[in-house]
């Protein structure tokens, strides 16, 4: 074994732009997977271990207190299928001013509970108390951490008069409030609903779930049951960030892998047929074939092991702010996703160089078969068969002698050629992909600014960025501001935070004044809204709470309720935010008022004189030119770009090493064709036409697979839905571009090679080792 070892290290040294090569692959090909991995573990594992600490509610179901006793809902805690129950519990909605605990103006679902414990939905208390006299309220923090210790203490007043003094912060998995109050306070909030928190014993999907509902409300007055959610929707919602990143992260962790064994299966072919007499010669010391074999493997492997190790490292590096990325904007609970499982570093670990050592057994295989007399003497004898008459032949035809050769040799390695297209076909496929997510990445950006004139922001919420408000009227201001040189459209947008009846949490409203004429390419299904009782929203919001097009909600502000209807889904949105028309908001709101303007500029107006004209008007407004920008956009493109240089680098690597292998197993043959006269400019032109057209093969295969691969990406993104406009961006040039991709890998995998034969002397060409 010492032997071994000692072959495979003097290998190792021996080669070191294949070991540099074989590392680096495994490397790229370690971190994308972990990171894939990583997120398909975080969208998972955290929420399913802390739901079951708390014993999370399976469904949180909520009743309207003037058709249902109490007697009668605590009679569905003991129906058939129902595992554990808590409840009922008196549930009100309280009023709560813009900016107490840095919380923005609107409704707080506020439930009367003894205590944090019970068989279902045990609440943690993290900072201070449980409430337990009146005039107490603890407050639900649905994110990792607390607000501090010092806002203990800070006063909630209510509308009747007097206050409620928050003792503590507090976390549910389940969601099942916005804060709790003990139930003496709760009875003089005068609630008029009633909450059940169920477990049952088969919570597996939402059909089951809605069936064990049913069963145990069974017998109730009709109309009793207001709402209800479960915890599969806190689920999706948990993950669906993290799910929007899975599809293209899974995909060029494939195509990593897929490129780590060719290229890894290509060097060690290579290093098997360029070391036919290191072969011999070990044979001929004593080695046995299995020996000469591990002394392949053994090499194969250290650089393995090193990508390994290096990308495990790197991939934990980048997932702390990767997870950040992909859950931000969630409320995670006491789910923790700043670490990556165990299980996937012992995954990538393990499963990378096992994958190395299996791709590698093929071609060490054949040192096990070679006779040591014949690989002592390989390359001696000149080489017949249908490559060579195919090579002659076109060496023949009417093109320079230099390209007739180099066209030819392709069809003398059939096999190393068949890795160098699926090398070069695996780079167009990855750039292909690259290419069309930036298009449609850019294409959806556009459509949320248009292209048509330059976008304005005039702001005019005083008290939160601790202004005046303006002295004009609202009505007054857009008159002015439509009237200024330069305006083409003016839309006002107020903003409220809504409560949404039956759930737990608010949500931010964007009420839309004016006409939008971008308003068609932001929506993905459905229309904008036009009257009262009509909102719009992004997929995110859609997804976590198991919305669509059609459905109906009722929308809570000041004490007031609207029923509205999802008449559209846009091609984007924040999770926690809806756009509904203004007369939605004339209708909630007794004094509404908007508190931004967005003011689009005819083609040639001047943005800078137009944001100084605006806030002449009054002193109140702030008027600016955004730049743009979409950090969704900028990840996903910066994502795609660094992996495509990634793989279109590897596998120009591995054309680099058959071009370089070609060029040591030609020697002679250079030397001979040199010594007739053959120029350096020849050779460099024979060498770099012998990879053209393998080079073109696996652009004209790749590219198919790179369309496809981006429809199956866009079509899976979940918090965007991209309309087919967006999804339609191969136009002609762009295709024949991409079809030169290929060749372009190949030239540029060929050329170092290529220079060094050009620059071989005829001497040092015909030297036999």
């Amino acid at each position: 074994m010492r032997a071994v070892w000692r072959a495979s290290r003097a290998a190792v040294r021996r080669r070191r732009l294949q070991t540099f090569v074989i590392g680096l692959v495994v490397l790229c090909s370690t971190t994308t997977v972990l990171l894939a991995l990583g997120l398909l573990d975080t969208a998972s594992s955290p929420f399913d271990k802390a739901y079951a600490a708390q014993r999370g509610a399976h469904t949180v179901a909520t009743f309207d207190t003037g058709k249902a006793t109490a007697g009668q809902l605590e009679e569905t805690a003991r129906r058939p299928g129902v595992e554990a129950a808590a409840g009922p519990f008196g549930q009100a909605v309280v009023d709560v001013p813009d900016g107490w605990l840095w919380m923005p103006g609107g409704s707080l679902t506020v439930v009367g509970r003894p205590g944090p414990g019970g068989p279902v939905d045990r609440i943690e208390v993290l900072e201070g108390r449980w409430a337990t006299a009146p005039g107490e309220i603890v407050v639900s923090w649905p994110s990792g951490g607390t607000p501090g210790p010092e806002l203990l203490g800070t006063p909630l007043p209510l509308p009747g008069g007097g206050s409620l003094t928050v003792v503590g912060f507090a976390s549910s998995m389940s969601g099942s409030a916005g804060a709790w109050v003990a139930p003496g306070q709760m009875t003089a909030l005068r609630p008029s609903a009633a909450q059940m928190l169920y477990r049952f014993t088969d919570p597996s999907t939402e059909a089951r779930l809605g069936s064990s509902l049913a069963t145990a409300t069974a017998g109730l007055p009709e109309g009793a049951l207001t709402d209800a959610h479960t915890y599969l929707t806190l689920k999706r919602a948990f993950s669906a960030m993290a799910d929007a990143y899975l599809p293209f992260m899974t995909l060029f962790g494939v195509l990593g892998l897929l490129v780590s064994a060719l290229i890894v299966g290509n060097v060690v072919s290579g290093a098997v047929v360029s070391g036919y007499r290191h072969i011999g010669v070990l044979k001929a010391l004593g080695f046995t074939p299995r020996q000469v074999v591990a002394v392949y493997l053994v090499m194969t492997a250290v650089p393995a092991v090193a990508g390994s190790v290096l990308g495990t490292l790197l991939g934990n590096a980048l997932a702390e702010p990767v997870l950040k990325v992909a859950f931000s904007g969630v409320e995670t609970g006491r789910a923790s996703v700043g670490e990556v499982g165990a299980w996937v570093s012992v995954v990538c670990l393990l499963g990378m160089p096992a994958l190395v050592l299996l791709t590698a057994l093929v071609p060490a295989a054949r040192a096990h078969r070679l006779p040591a007399a014949r690989a002592i003497s390989a390359g001696g004898a000149p080489r017949t068969g249908r490559g060579l008459r195919v090579q002659r032949a076109l060496a023949s035809a009417r093109l320079p002698r230099s390209v007739g050769l180099g066209l030819g040799r392709p069809f003398a390695r059939p096999g190393r050629t068949l890795l160098t297209v699926a090398a070069v076909l695996l780079g167009v496929t990855t750039v292909t992909l690259a290419t069309g997510l930036t298009s449609t990445m850019l294409s959806y950006e556009e459509a949320g600014r248009g292209t048509d004139g330059q976008r304005i922001r005039v702001e005019a919420d005083g008290p939160r960025n601790a202004r005046p408000l303006p002295a004009l009227s609202d009505a007054a201001i857009e008159e002015r501001l439509r009237s200024l040189p330069g305006a083409a459209q003016v839309r006002a947008r107020g903003l409220a935070h809504v409560g949404l009846v039956g759930h737990t949490r608010g949500v931010f409203a964007d009420f839309l004044r004016g006409g939008d004429v971008f308003a068609a390419a932001r929506i993905a299904e459905g229309r904008a809204p036009r009257a009262a009782g009509e909102i719009a929203a992004g997929p995110s919001f859609l997804a976590q709470r198991g919305l669509e097009v059609g459905d109906r909600v009722t929308l809570a502000l000041n004490g007031r309720q609207l029923p509205a209807t999802v008449v559209g889904a846009l091609v984007e949105g924040n999770a926690q935010a809806v756009e509904a028309s203004w007369a939605s908001f004339e209708r909630l709101d007794p004094d509404p008022r908007a508190v931004e303007y967005e003011v689009r500029l005819a083609p040639g107006a001047d943005p800078r004189a137009y944001a100084a004209a605006a806030e002449a008007v009054d002193p109140a407004l702030r008027a600016s030119v955004p730049d743009g920008r979409n950090a969704g956009t900028t990840t996903v493109v910066a994502f795609a770009s660094v992996f495509t240089v990634l793989i279109g680098v590897v596998a120009s690597l591995g054309v680099f090493n058959t071009v370089l292998l070609s060029v040591r197993e030609r020697r002679r043959e250079l030397g001979m064709l040199k010594s007739i006269g053959m120029t350096p400019r020849q050779v460099v032109a024979m060498t770099v036409a012998s990879v053209a057209v393998p080079g073109l093969a696996g652009g004209l295969l790749g590219l198919p697979l790179g369309v496809l691969a981006h429809r199956l990406v866009v079509d899976n993104v979940e918090v965007i839905t991209f309309p087919e406009a967006m999804k339609d961006v191969w136009s002609a040039p762009h295709v024949a571009g991409l079809l030169l991709a290929g060749v372009a890998i190949a030239v540029a995998g060929a050329l170092v090679p290529a220079r060094s034969a050009a620059r071989m002397t005829i001497a040092a060409a015909l030297h036999t080792e």
